[in-house]
């Protein structure tokens, strides 16, 4: 029995571990969404600017491995720029925010981490936020296509109309793409992409075009193609398609400013005061169990948690709402027994995301 066993291990093809091997496949169309929140004061907590962008990376690292399709990043009260140690501020006069706005720093580095690799270069100018941003992990998003990969929606960036084709357009009235009306997309293959929609140039757009692969070889000219929202890709394909980065002004814009239809349908905050996850997700007898969603929200705190952000928040103490559980439909504490004293925020957001994936995957509309 154990020589077959050699044998049948022998002759078993070997597994090149060199490259990743745990590709996205898309699975058919995703209604739900998911969104996260947290402070912008978590950034003024790290001292230097490499601790900072490195924090930035983490949460974008969390956002992209649990297919997170929003983040919100809220003004707590908390973050002000320091001014208890000048060497703090040497890079403060030549544009660096992460001391003088770590909300702006982190929107800013979510975002370009976002953005496909080959598109950063037209959408996002040089700043002393992105010095570092080179050295981050990177997200590798389905979205983020190599140059000989094939997908039938890509994310591109419109060109300038070549001249010719506006001198074209003053001497003919003939179809769309003849007269000008149309606009000529880069989405990073070797082939430009031709959309009959005008879009003003260096604009993101997500195009798709006919699911036939053999484009990449066959095509020698412009491929036609459609702009599409950027939610198609996940709404009627399933792909994971990165995120989008939102601004609240306080901790209350995160859900009067929501941009889904009907608002967030069920939220979790978080805090090691709340009830333990586990128990909050399991099923329950009495048919209290987590319900169906369409758009699923979770806060979290900075430092000194969500309490502080409620406190800051006008708008928030004219409704009466003076503890933030009050805010929420579950209020969770992600690690129960903790052996810190503390956990991190963008600890929690991975504890979290991971705590919650099960109810993600059962109970998100499809």
């Amino acid at each position: 029995m154990k020589r077959k066993r050699d044998t049948a291990a022998a002759q078993a093809p070997a597994v090149d571990t060199s490259k990743p091997t745990a590709v996205f496949e898309a699975t058919g169309g995703r209604a739900y969404t998911v969104s996260v929140a947290l402070p912008g004061s978590i950034i003024a907590n790290a001292l230097t600017p490499e601790l900072k962008t490195f924090l930035a990376g983490q949460i974008a690292r969390a956002l992209a491995v649990f297919c997170v399709d929003e983040v919100v990043v809220f003004h707590d009260g908390h973050g002000k720029q320091r001014v208890d140690d000048g060497k703090l501020h040497q890079n403060g006069d030549d544009g660096f925010t992460g001391y003088s706005d770590p909300d702006y720093f982190l929107m800013h580095i979510l975002s370009y981490l976002e953005t496909p690799p080959f598109l950063r270069k037209h959408l996002f100018p040089i700043h002393p936020d992105l010095r570092l941003a080179g050295s981050l992990p990177s997200l590798d998003m389905p979205h983020h296509l190599r140059r000989d990969e094939w997908c039938q929606y890509r994310d591109g960036v419109t060109n300038e109309r070549p001249a010719v084709e506006q001198s074209h357009k003053k001497k003919h009235k003939q179809d769309n793409a003849q007269s000008g009306e149309s606009s000529v997309v880069d989405v990073g293959l070797p082939q430009k992409v031709l959309i009959p929609t005008i879009i003003p140039p260096k604009s993101r757009v997500t195009v798709i075009m006919p699911d036939d692969p053999s484009m990449l070889t066959t095509e020698k000219g412009p491929i036609a193609a459609s702009a599409v929202a950027p939610s198609e890709p996940r709404e009627k394909a399933g792909y994971y398609w990165g995120y989008n980065v939102r601004e609240a002004s306080a901790l209350s814009a995160v859900f009067t400013e929501c941009t889904y239809p009907g608002g967030y349908d069920l939220t979790f905050g978080t805090s090691e005061r709340g009830s333990p996850i586990t128990d909050l997700t399991k099923p329950s007898s009495d048919g209290n169990s987590v319900p169906q969603f369409n758009h699923m929200l979770i806060v979290f705190g900075g430092v000194a948690g969500l309490e502080v952000a409620v406190q800051a928040d006008e708008e928030l103490w004219k409704m009466g709402v003076k503890e933030p559980q009050e805010l929420f439909d579950y209020w969770a504490n992600l690690c129960p027994g903790q052996g810190s004293r503390t956990i991190r925020t963008e600890e929690a957001v991975w504890l979290g995301l991971m705590g919650l994936r099960e109810v993600v995957v059962s109970k998100g509309t499809t």
